[in-house]
């Protein structure tokens, strides 16, 4: 059966085949000189950015290979018992914490998707860099299925929901503080040979793999694993523990990548500017757990997510040979670094077998 174009639920009649016109040859030489790896740059690269190996980044295929084995859907997991726990066990606050916490990780995920595709990954010139990022695209588009997935199957009211990020100062806050940064590269014509240009863009990198996801989202997923600890919204926090193993790979490979275009460049973030970058994302954190958790619940309260956030901030800065901007903060929560590496197990005639197949990775 041939496929219509027009519309592929119709069959369409095979098409006439015209006969044979001569191909034109392409201007240019026959033959090219093979690539030099060393020619590969994060940024302005003079290789081809369509031949993939000889690989001068090879832990960047490795990224991607590991992020196919970690594949799943929203639909892999039972939120049967969640409808029940929101319904019928959760406290007016715990709902409040729940649904906040979706609101903004909804819109979040979508401002993640849009910045790896439209800002950094036309950006890269090595094809090895993309190739990964373009698993990331999807992977953020996954989530933001797995929040609408969530919405839906509790009967969450969804353009409420959505327009939280909206109307909440203190959601509304974090998305705005990360739009202002992301846009000034979302530019295709931004020249990166321009220090002011490569500067900013540098900026903006360390910012989205160091703050937004490095500790905004890290620490985000928190709230729900501390309903989980008390046996509540179990399907909900397993979805997102496999998006935080998708985060993992996304933060580590975007610092890897801030590294090597500092190496590469010879350039350095201003220290001003990123000692200014973090306080800022504290405050916002601050805001916005305190308008999640006013009180505290048991096992979880704003003072600790707060403290856990400056504990990572610290980690994301060391893996960036920067200082840190939050000495003698402490491990809060401990048990956070645990849902990164626990491994899944499921009752075959409930759901089918979701387990990674690669191991955590350490933050």
């Amino acid at each position: 059966m041939f496929m219509n174009w027009d519309d592929p639920l119709i069959p369409a009649h095979p098409p006439a085949v015209p006969p044979a016109q001569p191909v034109a040859s392409a201007e240019g030489p026959d033959v090219l000189s093979p690539i030099n790896p060393q020619d590969k740059r994060v940024v302005n690269g003079r290789a081809d950015i369509n031949q993939l190996a000889p690989f001068k980044y090879p832990w960047a295929w490795e990224y991607f290979l590991n992020a196919n084995k970690n594949h799943w859907t929203p639909l892999d997991i039972n939120l049967a018992q969640d409808v029940h726990d929101y319904h019928h066990k959760l406290t007016p606050e715990e709902r409040h914490l729940y649904e906040n916490v979706l609101a903004y990780l909804t819109t979040s995920d979508i401002l993640a998707m849009r910045n790896i595709g439209l800002a950094v990954m036309e950006k890269m010139s090595a094809p090895e860099l993309q190739i990964y990022q373009a698993r990331q695209v999807y992977e953020e588009s996954l989530h933001t299925w797995t929040y609408q997935h969530c919405i839906e199957t509790l009967g969450l009211d969804q353009g409420e929901i959505y327009n939280r990020y909206r109307v909440v100062p203190q959601i509304h806050g974090k998305i705005r503080i990360a739009n202002r940064r992301l846009q000034s590269i979302l530019r295709s014509d931004l020249d990166l040979t321009e220090p002011a240009a490569l500067h900013d863009f540098l900026m903006a990198y360390l910012f989205f793999a160091a703050v937004f996801e490095g500790c905004w989202f890290y620490n985000g997923f928190t709230p729900i694993f501390a309903l989980q600890r008390r046996g509540l919204m179990k399907g909900t926090a397993e979805q997102l523990q496999y998006i935080l193993r998708d985060e993992v790979l996304h933060c580590g490979f975007g610092i890897r990548v801030v590294r090597q275009l500092m190496k590469e460049e010879g350039i350095a973030p201003d220290p001003a500017a990123v000692a200014a970058m973090w306080r800022e994302a504290e405050a916002a954190e601050a805001a916005y757990v305190g308008y999640l958790l006013p009180r505290p619940m048991l096992g979880y309260s704003a003072g600790e997510h707060l403290e856990q956030f400056r504990h990572v901030a610290n980690r994301r800065a060391r893996q960036l040979g920067l200082e840190e901007p939050f000495p003698g903060a402490r491990n809060a929560l401990p048990w956070l670094d645990e849902q990164a590496n626990l491994r899944k197990e499921k009752n075959f005639f409930e759901t089918r077998v979701t387990e990674y197949q690669s191991g955590g990775l350490a933050w």
